[in-house]
């Protein structure tokens, strides 16, 4: 640390912010002061002067001057309660990812009053860099089913963009409320955020509208149950909150136990008392490429009270899987 260094930029590193590359490599230097050794010419790249939001491109190489000694670095917290907990969650892993088969109940991240996440556990997985697993998507608390997660920087980059790519192909299972009509077909609407006493909510509005944003799914009903319940297999070709929960409340069948988007009267059934509790959508499967070349193709197991319910109202998911049951695709 006592002179002149000249790094090269990793493969993984290829299009990170250069002060993001600094806060990983030197995170005992302040950004302040990373603004003036850049204003000074003292931090350049491939000998070029740069500024903090400069994207690096591997193989490049960054000179960095003298910083002075860094305080020893602890290792990273592990806490190993939370280690086993995500360990029994992985239905796959291989060196680049973990898949969680997230259950109901579990939020992904944090927020006000949710100390115990996914994200904030992650950090009790370290690659061997020491580096906590990154998020590449996200479910809402209270949908279960197939979570992936990156174990690199670099597999965070590869399947960030294959999510917004829109190359995952994500297959959801519900339970509604009613028989959606027609019984299979696609959804398409506008969707606008809209603030309440209880947080906030999606709606649907008028192409225009500030805030709104398309979202597009496709549905087919797989299984019905005297015509008061239905199994609902869904593919989302749009990822907006709540998309999902408000294309079945669109459609006059909003999914069991949904507390924010059932807006029919009294429910207009009655429950039968062995009906498992909780949000009756659970991310089913999910197909997608791996930087190998090769493609993934995983499903995950229902969560006990969907599969309280299934058995209940004669659903049979092993008779109809995913496979054999998805939605049209465009």
């Amino acid at each position: 640390m006592s002179g002149v260094q000249l790094r090269e930029v990793a493969r993984d590193e290829d299009g990170m912010r250069l002060d993001r590359w600094f806060a990983v490599h030197y995170a005992h230097l302040p950004f302040g002061r990373l603004q003036k050794l850049l204003r000074s010419g003292q931090v350049r790249v491939d000998s070029a002067r740069v500024q903090t939001n400069t994207r690096l491109a591997a193989g490049q190489t960054v000179r960095v001057p003298p910083l002075g000694e860094a305080p020893e670095r602890e290792g990273p917290r592990i806490n190993e309660r939370d280690a086993a907990f995500l360990r029994d969650l992985v239905i796959y892993e291989d060196d680049e990812i973990y898949v969680f088969n997230k259950p109901h109940g579990l939020a992904v991240q944090g927020g006000s009053g949710t100390p115990r996440h996914i994200d904030g556990m992650l950090k009790s997985l370290p690659n061997r860099k020491g580096e906590a697993p990154r998020l590449v998507h996200r479910l809402d608390r209270d949908t279960s089913g197939c979570l992936l997660v990156a174990k690199t920087r670099a597999a965070a980059s590869h399947f960030g963009t294959v999510f917004r790519s829109r190359s995952a192909r994500k297959i959801y299972w519900a339970v509604t409320i009613g028989v959606p009509q027609p019984r299979q077909g696609r959804i398409s609407c506008f969707l606008a955020k809209q603030a309440t006493r209880d947080g906030e909510q999606m709606i649907v509005v008028e192409n225009g509208v500030e805030g709104a944003q398309h979202s597009v799914s496709y549905y087919s009903v797989t299984d019905t149950a005297a015509n008061r319940f239905a199994w609902v297999t869904l593919k989302p070709v749009t990822g907006r909150t709540h998309q999902l929960r408000v294309h079945m409340m669109e459609l006059g069948a909003p999914i069991l136990d949904d507390p924010r988007y059932n807006t029919l009267d009294n429910w207009n059934y009655e429950r039968p008392d062995d009906l498992g509790q909780g949000l009756h959508l659970h991310a089913r499967r999910l197909a997608l490429p791996l930087r190998n070349g090769k493609r993934l193709d995983i499903s995950a197991p229902l969560p006990p009270h969907m599969k309280q319910s299934f058995d209940l109202l004669g659903f049979d998911a092993e008779r109809y899987d995913a496979q054999d049951s998805d939605p049209e695709t465009e």
